[in-house]
């Protein structure tokens, strides 16, 4: 059961001295979780008061309140999740426990599940994140050839990240499509994300796409980094609309087009900036992004990762795919 602790996510702001943490846990992490999930933590003094974020998987990377440090541990209760698939409803109630051990983030996810009574733990230790790099200079990057990522076929490097999951990808008429009853707006759901086998570093992403109305995606880039993927006049504006790089950066304007459309996404990622053009016009310019979108499927910036594509939402079409990777 311990793909459930996908499902966590944390977000807490504790409200005592800086003072009573060791100074080596403060910054960002990536965590190394006995799981595999991806997770991150970030830990930051404000005028004295402590502030700590923690995602596994989604939620989000904004500090809320609630935790507290107690003989030597940061100790952070962790929200309730009720988890719907296969297995129908699953509820579960977390709480996380961190502190330094021999110079080190360390820290336990304990995770309880009411029904049959049942605990998990998931051990894990911090990777420092470094400082965000300088804004790099993209005329003077070399860039190799185009590698087609989609072949228009079939599912060739590609594969879907939950196998337990329903797969609803296929391949129609050149597109590749994924297929879903879902029509909310809701975090998770039964149907699985697809990603590259390949992962990689820094690149120029070509991608189409055609979302419906009032429908949901999105293409992680790295396994990263969210822009979102959503209609012209979606419920989801500003830095959750289309053109955005989800809850991190927002766009400069909406150059979309209505439901239903075939779009076109210009996606740069270079020293952990981003430059995205939707449809011939750029929303967002060589921007710094601070940390990981929920549902990343990796969290250290240093590392490379796949192309991700969210398929737990709704039904939505992609084609053209074309990755160009930098020469460095």
């Amino acid at each position: 059961m311990k793909f459930l602790l996908s499902f966590i996510f944390i977000m807490a702001t504790l409200s005592s001295v800086a003072s009573h943490v060791p100074e080596e846990l403060y910054g960002d992490w990536s965590l190394d979780l006995e799981s595999n999930e991806a997770g991150w933590l970030r830990i930051a003094d404000n005028e004295g008061e402590i502030e700590v974020s923690m995602m596994v998987n989604v939620g989000s990377i904004r500090p809320l309140k609630g935790v507290e440090v107690k003989d030597g541990k940061i100790k952070v209760p962790l929200k309730t999740y009720r988890y719907k698939g296969k297995e129908g409803g699953i509820l579960s109630t977390n709480r996380a426990e961190i502190w330094s051990e021999d110079g080190k983030l360390t820290g336990i996810i304990f995770t309880h599940f009411p029904k049959g009574n049942q605990s998990i733990e998931d051990p894990f230790y911090g990777i420092a994140i470094p400082p965000m790099p300088p804004e790099p200079d993209l005329s003077k990057v070399k860039w190799g050839k185009p590698i087609a990522l989609f072949n228009g076929i079939d599912l060739t490097g590609w594969e879907v990240r939950r196998p337990q999951k329903i797969n609803g990808w296929s391949v129609e008429d050149g597109n590749l499509v994924n297929t879903t009853p879902k029509t909310d707006f809701s975090a998770t759901g039964a149907y699985a994300n697809l990603m590259t086998v390949t992962n990689f570093e820094d690149f120029k992403l070509h991608i189409e796409f055609n979302i419906g109305k009032d429908r949901n995606s999105g293409i992680y880039v790295r396994g990263l980094y969210e822009t979102q993927v959503v209609d012209r006049d979606s419920r989801m504006q500003g830095l959750q609309g289309v053109g955005s790089i989800f809850g991190l950066v927002e766009r400069t304007e909406n150059p979309a087009y209505e439901g239903g459309k075939w779009q076109t996404y210009e996606i740069t990622l270079v020293d952990r900036h981003m430059t995205v053009v939707l449809n011939g016009v750029t929303t967002v310019d060589n921007q710094p992004v601070s940390g990981p979108t929920p549902g990343a499927v990796n969290t250290h910036p240093m590392l490379p990762g796949p192309i991700y594509l969210q398929g737990d939402h709704t039904s939505v079409k992609y084609r053209n795919i074309l990755l160009t990777p930098r020469i460095k």
